[in-house]
């Protein structure tokens, strides 16, 4: 780029559900949660990312707090745009006076519409990007865990985030077959709340269960290196009076069990499309799992016992598709093909 170098920026962005990683010049930047906080007067952004999220359910009429991204795409264009605007901000939040032009690298789900690409693309340039390339998030995810996507073999990415769960099989810098399914983290956390809520008779709140799910999350009703009982606190439904339930990792098990079973039937699909030649390769190799929902304990071996393929967790869950979008970024020229 040269000598006018500083007058472009290049920044690599997971725009996800629940959280949005930006990586400048191979490192990340900004990790902090998809919400923002809003004025409901004015209708001006008073927080963002983790501030936001302290705020979120616990706000008055005059704020209200707003996650931009539902199942992996926009659903609030005009906080979305402010949100990618505002944590691009906080990368520089010194330089006031001089903003240089935006070259982006932003990952999307693979089951996206034209419509929902748009939305992006659109977002995107009104928060100030000038070049906007695409990437689907199975193949981020693929460069982000080393796998050499232009090879002439098969490899299976599973990325449980946020909103989706993207299943891709990918070979020779393409997707062969794909999946997305709309059960993910969110779903995780709703079941959560349903189960508390009818088993227990207790009322908790989004963060709450994200809490559950954090510290007593698992796949499987048996597990090496339990965690310990997680106390709850809340208002008995029927009674309004402060309850607490201790909650063991067991019972998480069986309240998430009907939604994994459907995450495994989506795999399964996936797995019926691909070509022989592509599955014997995914079998030699193992599939792997990316996203913030891979952490879910005993969830590999859940998988491995259920299809008989091994499953590899990713080193890194979190940051893989993060990581892998600013290898695109950083080989524009080289990825151009799998970029829109």
């Amino acid at each position: 780029m040269g000598i006018f170098s500083f007058l472009t920026q290049e920044l690599a962005i997971d725009l996800g559900t629940a959280n949005t990683i930006i990586i400048h010049n191979e490192r990340i930047v900004v990790d902090e949660p998809s919400i923002v906080a809003i004025d409901h007067a004015t209708g001006k952004i008073i927080a963002i990312g983790k501030e936001a999220m302290q705020m979120h359910g616990k706000t008055h009429e005059n704020i209200k707090t707003v996650r931009p991204l539902r199942d992996g795409v926009i659903a609030d264009f005009n906080s979305a745009e402010q949100m990618i605007r505002g944590m691009i901000k906080m990368m520089n939040p010194k330089n006031r006076f001089f903003t240089p032009s935006l070259r982006i690298v932003i990952c999307i789900p693979s089951g996206s519409t034209e419509v929902e690409i748009r939305a992006v693309r659109d977002s995107s340039e009104h928060a100030g990007g000038r070049d906007i390339f695409m990437i689907y998030e199975p193949m981020a995810a693929a460069l982000g865990i080393g796998i050499d996507v232009t090879a002439p073999e098969g490899s299976m990415v599973v990325d449980i985030g946020g909103g989706t769960t993207e299943i891709a099989v990918i070979a020779l810098g393409g997707i062969v077959c794909n999946e997305s399914i709309r059960i993910a983290g969110d779903g995780f956390t709703a079941d959560i709340q349903a189960y508390m809520r009818h088993q227990h008779n207790i009322k908790i709140g989004e963060r709450t269960a994200e809490d559950i799910k954090i510290n007593v999350g698992s796949a499987l009703p048996d597990i090496d290196n339990a965690p310990q009982d997680y106390n709850v606190r809340g208002p008995n439904l029927m009674t309004a009076m402060p309850i607490e339930v201790p909650i063991s990792y067991q019972e998480i098990a069986h309240c998430l069990d009907k939604s994994l079973s459907k995450v495994e039937s989506a795999i399964l699909a996936v797995l019926e499309q691909t070509p022989p030649e592509l599955y014997a390769d995914i079998v030699n190799k193992g599939i792997y799992i990316v996203g913030g929902g891979a952490l879910l304990r005993g969830l590999p071996k859940r998988l491995t016992d259920k299809i008989s393929i091994p499953f590899i967790m990713a080193e890194d869950p979190l940051h893989a598709v993060a990581r892998g979008t600013g290898i695109a970024l950083k080989n524009v020229d080289k990825f151009s093909f799998l970029m829109r």
